[in-house]
């Protein structure tokens, strides 16, 4: 079954293994997480829990927030997220979700939302190639060719220049290297998607 907890990407750092191999980490702190509710296959469908993390401020609360965090006896949380696939008999509304779900060697999948690159164009977007730069070339960084005449207009899909990042991206199969239950905080061998500070969603691997 699934397991998953959420968190805030502190940076990266670097540890050294046993073996004097430097390893590049990301620190994500994931202070206990609350579940706020618990879906089941007779209810709505599927099996999942939603669970919070990091308390709102008190002015940015509203009423059907808090009636819906009061059932979990907490606070309404910035960060809220379901999880599937999990045995929710496992799990109480108002339990606490800790770090220590996850141990040393886990296999995990890791999503967060891409730092934003404002609009781009084809080359840094979609990493194409350019023409040559030399006097007399008429052709630079542009896309190229909007595809052939016969449709009269541009295919779906053709890779143009547009907004780059502040998408959903996962990266799956990462490995965590050490859990500090003390300061909560997983450290994850490699990067993982977003900016110091943005939210990030731990589960267990899929393709473990």
């Amino acid at each position: 079954m699934t397991k998953g907890i959420l968190g805030k990407k502190l940076g990266m750092t670097q540890i050294f293994s046993e073996n004097g191999e430097q390893v590049p980490v990301t620190v994500i702190e994931a202070s206990p997480n609350v579940v706020l509710q618990k879906k089941t296959a007779e209810g709505e469908g599927y099996e999942a829990i939603q669970i919070g993390y990091d308390d709102k401020k008190a002015n940015r609360q509203n009423s059907p927030e808090k009636g819906h965090a009061e059932k979990a006896k907490t606070a309404p949380k910035r960060f809220v997220k379901e999880i599937r696939d999990v045995n929710t008999a496992d799990y109480e509304i108002g339990q606490e979700i800790k770090v220590d779900i996850f141990a040393e060697g886990d296999a995990i999948d890791v999503t967060g939302t891409s730092k934003g690159k404002g609009f781009q164009g084809a080359i840094k977007r979609h990493n194409q190639s350019r023409g040559p730069m030399s006097h007399g070339s008429r052709y630079h960084r542009r896309p190229g060719s909007m595809g052939p005449v016969d449709p009269n207009h541009v295919r779906p899909g053709k890779l143009l220049p547009g907004q780059m990042g502040g998408e959903t991206v996962t990266i799956q199969n990462l490995e965590v290297v050490k859990v500090d239950t003390e300061r909560n905080v997983i450290l994850v061998k490699g990067n993982v998607p977003g900016a110091r500070k943005s939210f990030v969603t731990i589960t267990s691997a899929t393709k473990a």
